[in-house]
């Protein structure tokens, strides 16, 4: 696997207008974009510590993967993402090293990334994400 750097870490809120002042405030970042994207039921707000993201994921259902997250583990830490330059190149190589996957084939994710997880009973329990930047 191709990775290049941490891209972000996903952390679950039940609302990120709560938690804004808590990340703008007290750690003194600046949120530069919210966006919901649908087919996931989300929201998400991001914000940048160097070339590291810290996105806030608040559901928009309550039947979304993230709602049921929250309900079954609590607000915090969903996931960690690994920036590579092809998603489908490591979704192949975790296959084909035994990795159980979420996604087989990449699909659009937030910021316009292409996405695909790795599931986290093969992956030593944290839920793992690919990002591959099309732009680049």
């Amino acid at each position: 696997m191709n990775l290049t750097h941490i891209e972000h870490l996903g952390i679950d809120v039940k609302s990120i207008e709560a938690c804004l002042p808590y990340y703008e405030c007290v750690i003194g970042l600046k949120c530069y974009n919210i966006e919901e994207v649908a087919d996931q039921k989300v929201k998400t707000a991001f914000f940048k510590v160097g070339q590291t993201k810290i996105e806030l994921l608040e559901p928009t259902s309550e039947d979304s993967t993230i709602a049921k997250f929250i309900a079954n583990k609590g607000e915090g830490i969903h996931h960690i993402a690994f920036a590579t330059d092809s998603v489908t190149d490591a979704l192949a190589d975790a296959a084909e090293k035994g990795i159980r996957l979420i996604d087989t084939a990449p699909r659009g994710g937030a910021e316009g990334l292409q996405i695909a997880f790795l599931h986290p009973k093969s992956t030593c329990s944290v839920l793992t994400e690919l990002c591959e930047d099309p732009n680049k």
